[in-house]
């Protein structure tokens, strides 16, 4: 009879173990957020400060907002769970472009009686500004081709620390231009001593936070018994833009439009740039080449038809709705590819 109660507990205690580990990916998650927002703040103040464009600041404040991905691959270095960290890598570049496109098209629609033809067909479409192209789109193409190159071919496969090196320098680039475009008169900003104390504490609880998340990731993983490399593409890359999701509705229903759609690619950018220096330097290995090809691959589909609907759109430099529901027929065929065509879960 002991042994029965026991029997019957051990699926309860599994499931409450589980169900532990994911309220602490959660909240690592929107910790890890909170702080990269508190460092946000003061690089939207130097963004006014040196004038910078809408877009080029996206390319700057980008720093923040990616940094949890880039804080999640330093710890998942540092522990040596280097799978988790690429797993992230890769699947939040995935699914963060549609998904953010959706929730600023959605936000940003407006109903306006009595309007004319012209006004109601603009009302069916996403605008944004030209630079989204050229400053933010095509140099993330850029980077995920410079990608591929040193990481796929046979004789270099994987990452060692001169890719990482590679890949900063190829981030460096990428923010001269964006600085360069467009420069505005700067303004004239204050800056207070509390702004620097919360900053500072925004970048302790973002390490806390990224550290977590590597942590929660692992042991979620392992009771579930799947790869860690899965784990980081599904579930890290699905909980760790749940904050970017309600911070682009907010920033999309304030008007600014522009920068709610260009900074999913300010921080993809800072995702295949920055993000991949840590697990660089720790000399990544690609153990399952078919896995990492089709999701590189897959995070080229996306940013390909991200610029082209900007540049070829049926309305240019705009969204419209059925092109947000092809970039999410994008996601779901990679979810078939993946589900059906790769791990053959059925």
């Amino acid at each position: 009879m002991r042994s029965l109660r026991r029997a019957a507990f051990f699926p309860c205690f599994f499931d409450m173990k589980l169900f532990f580990w994911v309220l602490v990916l959660a909240a690592a998650a929107w910790g890890a957020h909170w702080g990269a927002d508190k460092l946000a703040e003061p690089l939207k103040k130097v963004r006014q400060q040196w004038g910078l464009s809408e877009a080029a600041g996206a390319a700057f404040i980008a720093l923040a907002t990616a940094s949890p991905e880039v804080g999640t691959n330093v710890a998942s270095a540092v522990r040596g769970l280097k799978d988790i960290g690429l797993g992230n890598l890769l699947g939040s570049n995935i699914i963060s472009v549609p998904a953010i496109v959706t929730v600023a098209y959605i936000a940003s629609r407006k109903r306006t009686k009595n309007s004319s033809e012209s006004s109601r067909r603009r009302q069916h479409s996403m605008q944004v500004k030209p630079e989204a192209l050229y400053v933010q789109a095509l140099p993330y193409l850029a980077i995920i081709a410079l990608a591929a190159v040193l990481t796929l071919p046979q004789p270099w496969r994987g990452l060692q620390p001169i890719d990482g090196w590679i890949m900063f320098a190829a981030y460096l680039v990428y923010v001269a231009q964006a600085i360069m475009r467009d420069r505005q008169d700067g303004q004239v900003v204050r800056w207070n001593k509390k702004e620097i104390i919360v900053a500072i504490l925004g970048v302790l609880l973002l390490a806390l936070g990224a550290y977590l998340t590597v942590t929660a990731t692992e042991n979620i993983v392992t009771l579930l018994g799947i790869s860690k490399l899965i784990g980081g593409l599904f579930i890290t890359s699905s909980m760790s833009i749940a904050p970017e999701i309600f911070a682009t509705w907010s920033v999309a229903r304030s008007g600014q439009v522009t920068a709610a759609t260009t900074n999913v690619i300010a921080d993809n950018t800072v995702t295949m740039t920055l993000a991949f220096f840590p697990l660089a330097l720790v000399n990544l290995l690609i153990d399952n080449l078919l896995i990492f090809s089709v999701n590189l691959a897959f995070v080229a589909l996306l940013g390909i038809v991200y610029a082209a609907f900007i540049y070829w759109g049926s309305d240019k430099n705009s969204f419209q709705f059925w092109e947000v529901l092809a970039l999410n027929g994008v996601y779901f065929a990679y979810l078939a590819v993946m589900l059906f065509g790769v791990l053959k879960v059925f």
